[in-house]
């Protein structure tokens, strides 16, 4: 318990460091793989082709391969950025493809000839995706975006490895000030169990509220 009375400001801070790790690459990946979904799903060839690359390379990089390529790449570009953008960029870049296949599969639920009569009626493509389409898909996704989502919470920590302040990263600091590295870890897990308890929560809500009645 030392541990963390004595570091509580150390552990806030990585604990708020995670969060907005979460929150912001969150919302890049939710908006990327909204695009990406479209795209899969669209009458123009070159779209569908552009979002299967999307998702088939970022589905089948490592993470810490993205992270190296993001904070050691694009500096060679010229686009220098602090390391926490370049983190979210990293996180959001990558579950967003994994965010993309829970959207298409939920839109893949929504029967074909919904499409069709919208279509008929003259709707458009967007408008056929954005007022019959999506609305429908959205209430069967609601678990497994909750799920990809809490996955990248956890995978927030391989931020700490590249100097973004982070929940994981306070074990360094109190490692070399002789804390036991049990109860540090301990302290650690107690962190992420909340950020991804408070997540499961909110969707939960969400599903009990939106969600396809069982």
């Amino acid at each position: 318990m030392d541990v963390l009375t004595d570091n509580f400001s150390l552990y806030g801070k990585g604990f708020l460091g995670t969060v907005e790790l979460t929150v912001y690459s969150s919302a890049l990946a939710l908006v990327l793989g909204f695009v990406m979904a479209s795209f899969r799903v669209a009458p123009v060839g070159s779209f569908r082709v552009f979002g299967t690359v999307w998702v088939t390379v970022l589905r089948n990089t490592p993470l810490t391969l993205l992270f190296f390529a993001v904070m050691l790449g694009l500096p060679r570009f010229g686009l220098v950025l602090p390391f926490e953008l370049f983190a979210v960029l990293a996180l959001g870049c990558y579950t967003s493809a994994f965010i993309c296949e829970v959207l298409r599969s939920g839109i893949n639920t929504v029967p074909r000839g919904q499409g069709e009569a919208a279509r008929s009626l003259g709707m458009t493509f967007s408008q056929t995706l954005s007022t019959v389409v999506l609305p429908q898909a959205f209430r069967t996704v609601i678990p497994p975006v909750g799920s990809t989502l809490i996955a990248l919470a956890k995978n927030s920590a391989i931020a700490g490895a590249f100097s973004v302040t982070e929940l994981l990263g306070t074990y360094k600091p109190l490692s070399e000030l002789g804390y036991d590295i049990v109860w540090t870890f301990v302290w650690i897990a107690v962190g992420y169990l909340i950020i991804t308890l408070t997540i499961s929560a909110l969707f939960h809500l969400m599903e009990k509220r939106w969600g396809v009645a069982r």
